[in-house]
C-alpha cells in the first residue's frame, strides 16, 4: 500500500535532527523525507550571497512529485518558494513558525540579530537557545544541549549567509504568495516572539485558500517542544489533501 510522502525542511542553523521528536508521530503511517538546506547538516557550504531561490532550487532537486512539503522558520520560506515555482512537486504546503511580511519594527529586530551573528557567533547561539528554550521550558536539558551542539557546529560564514536570507526574504517572497496554488496551511506557537500568530494570519491572508492555526502555549521550537500537537495539525491537514487511496 502506498503512503503519503512528507518532506520536512528545518530552520536556519539547525539540521535534520530537529525533526526526530516529530517523526515518531508521523512514521510509519507516512513516508518521511528530511531535506537539509545548503550550509547545514550534510549539505555543502552555502556561498556568500546565497538567495532564497538558490536554497529552494537545491531543495527542489531532491523532491519527488506529489510531496506534502513542511517547512519550519527559514525552511518555511524555502517551502513557499518551492510551492510557488515548482507546484508540480508539491501536494500541499505547511508553513510552521514562518515569518511573513515583517513590520518595520520586526525587521529592525531581526537585522540586529543578523549583525550580532556577524560579530559574535557563539553569543548568537546562546541568544537563540535562551529565546527557544527559556527558563522553565519543558524540553529536556539533553535536548537543549543537542540543539546547542548543532548550532555551534555551523560554519559561521554559511550560517551568516543563510541567516541573511531568513532576515530579508520574507519581503522578497511576499509578492509571490498570492500566486501559490497548492493547498496551504500555516501554524505557529502562541508564545513565539519571532514568528508570531499575527504573521501566520498574514500568511493565511496572502496565500489563496490558506488556513492557519495556533498551538496554545507553544514557543518557536514546536517540532521539539510540542511534537504530538504539531503532528496532529499536520496529519489532519494532509489527510484532507491526500492523493493516496
Amino acid at each position: 500500500m502506498s503512503r503519503d510522502r512528507i518532506a520536512l525542511i528545518h530552520g536556519v542553523g539547525l539540521d535534520g535532527s530537529m525533526w526526530g521528536p516529530l517523526r515518531e508521530f508521523l512514521e510509519p503511517e507516512y513516508d518521511v523525507q528530511i531535506l537539509e538546506l545548503l550550509g547545514h547538516g550534510s549539505r555543502p557550504k552555502a556561498p556568500e550571497g546565497v538567495t532564497l531561490a538558490e536554497l529552494a532550487a537545491d531543495a527542489a532537486e531532491r523532491l519527488e512529485p506529489d510531496t506534502h512539503l513542511v517547512g519550519f522558520s527559514l525552511g518555511a520560506l524555502v517551502a513557499q518558494h518551492v510551492a510557488r515555482f515548482r507546484p508540480d512537486l508539491v501536494a500541499s504546503l505547511v508553513s510552521v513558525a514562518s515569518v511573513c511580511a515583517r513590520t518595520s519594527e520586526e525587521h529592525a529586530a531581526v537585522m540586529v540579530r543578523l549583525a550580532s551573528a556577524g560579530s559574535d557567533f557563539p553569543a548568537t547561539v546562546e541568544a537563540s537557545i535562551r529565546r527557544w528554550y527559556p527558563e522553565g521550558s519543558s524540553v529536556p536539558a539533553e535536548t537543549v544541549e543537542a540543539t546547542r551542539e548543532v548550532l555551534l557546529k555551523n560554519d559561521p560564514k554559511s550560517f551568516l549567509a543563510c541567516y541573511r536570507v531568513f532576515a530579508t526574504a520574507d519581503a522578497e517572497i511576499a509578492a509571490e504568495l498570492p500566486l501559490i496554488t497548492v493547498p496551504s496551511h500555516a501554524v505557529t506557537g502562541e508564545l513565539d516572539p519571532g514568528s508570531t500568530p499575527g504573521m501566520s494570519a498574514r500568511l493565511a491572508a496572502a496565500i489563496p485558500g490558506c488556513t492557519y492555526s495556533v498551538i496554545s502555549g507553544a514557543r518557536h521550537m514546536m517540532p521539539v517542544e510540542r511534537p504530538q500537537e504539531l503532528a496532529n495539525t499536520l496529519t489532519a491537514f494532509i489527510k484532507e489533501h491526500s492523493h493516496v487511496r
